[in-house]
């Protein structure tokens, strides 16, 4: 059930080396910083934002771009991640305090932001061995991931200064009709499936509850556990498209990702989290608690869920077609093109079976 750890830093891919003596020198005129040398290291995860280790002797700091190359309108949005994680850290503590932002691309190559270290575990396809071997981890775990959610959403964004971050009249419609945009703009290859899946999607727009901060990526390997602890989150990261919506969005998208042993295989594709394994509770365990917890009705959510893997489907076409454009070289990036018609797939599946 446990993996062992791997190196949660490493040496900068080539590719996506910065100058780091510009960067020091930026730096030091605005944060505290210390005199030693800048060491820059590079956070190996993910596909999407760039995330960097700035070791200043036993000062560290974490730095966060864009990727490399074009990337789609309004993605990738730093001053906004900066926005929220400068502000949201007071009233929610596992989000990391932000510092700094900076926009003149010519420092780096884009701008960015810098914000404080969190140290901890992060899970992706098995439990680490730092958070132990215990036969309730996985309960504790899930627990503890849907609990962090529903105190997200009983954040006053208002009191916090974030209440014009978003627009919640017609959040959900705007998002499928802006998804649909996106998948045209990013697309590879026609795959009529998706363009039912909008209809269908758009056919059945649920009546929403009330606005709430939402995540908008909201899953295990976003989120960082202590280690030793499965039943305590440290920090929750990649917040560049929070905003003010349907908070139902963010468990639909946590479901997307929580799949079970009998499940259909097509629900495996592009799997990075661990809730086949034994321990795990089952995703109407995960809504019903979710629901006790925030008194949201949660009996429309297989729409939410729909969305979801439609979605992640778009975002991995996006991601995808940067390594065909030759945006990219990092080879895991061609490792999506054959998921994305599986993700479709899924979502479909959930909708046949749906009654909505």
């Amino acid at each position: 059930m446990s993996e062992q750890p791997v190196e949660e830093v490493a040496d900068v891919r080539a590719d996506e080396r910065i100058d780091s003596a510009s960067l020091a020198a930026y730096l030091r005129d605005r944060l505290d910083t210390g005199d030693a040398p800048l060491e820059v290291k590079q956070f190996p995860g993910g596909h999407s934002n760039l995330t960097y280790l700035l070791r200043f002797g036993d000062r560290e700091l974490v730095l966060r771009r864009p990727p490399l190359g074009p990337v789609a309108p309004k993605a990738h949005d730093m001053a906004r991640e900066f926005r929220v994680l400068s502000e949201l850290w007071r009233a929610y503590p596992p989000a990391p305090r932000a510092y700094l932002f900076c926009d003149d691309a010519s420092l780096i190559g884009a701008s960015f932001y810098v914000m404080e270290r969190r140290r901890g575990v992060v899970i992706r396809r098995r439990i680490p061995a730092e958070l132990g071997n215990s036969a309730d981890a996985g309960r504790r775990l899930s627990e503890a991931l849907i609990d962090a959610l529903a105190d997200l959403h009983a954040v006053d964004y208002r009191a916090v200064g974030l209440g014009d971050l978003g627009k919640p009249d017609g959040f959900v419609e705007r998002q499928v009709r802006g998804w649909a945009e996106r998948w045209q703009r990013a697309k590879t290859r026609e795959l009529p499936a998706i363009e039912e899946l909008s209809a269908w999607l758009l056919a059945r727009i649920p009546d929403s509850p009330p606005p709430a901060l939402i995540h908008n990526d909201f899953k295990f390997d976003n989120v960082m556990y202590a280690a030793g602890d499965p039943g305590k989150i440290v920090a929750v990261f990649d917040w560049e498209m929070c905003t003010i919506g349907d908070p139902l969005m963010d468990l639909g998208t946590l479901l997307g990702y929580w799949v079970h042993d009998d499940d259909p295989e097509v629900f495996l594709a592009g799997m990075t989290s661990p809730t086949n394994l034994e321990g795990f509770p089952r995703r109407e365990q995960l809504i019903e608690r979710y629901g006790r917890r925030t008194g949201i009705d949660v009996s429309k959510i297989a729409f939410y869920r729909v969305f979801a893997c439609y979605k992640t489907a778009v975002v991995a076409e996006q991601i995808y077609v940067r390594y065909v454009r030759g945006q990219t070289k990092d080879e895991r990036f061609a490792m999506l093109g054959p998921v994305v018609p599986l993700l479709i797939e899924a979502a479909s599946q959930i909708a046949k079976e749906s009654r909505l």
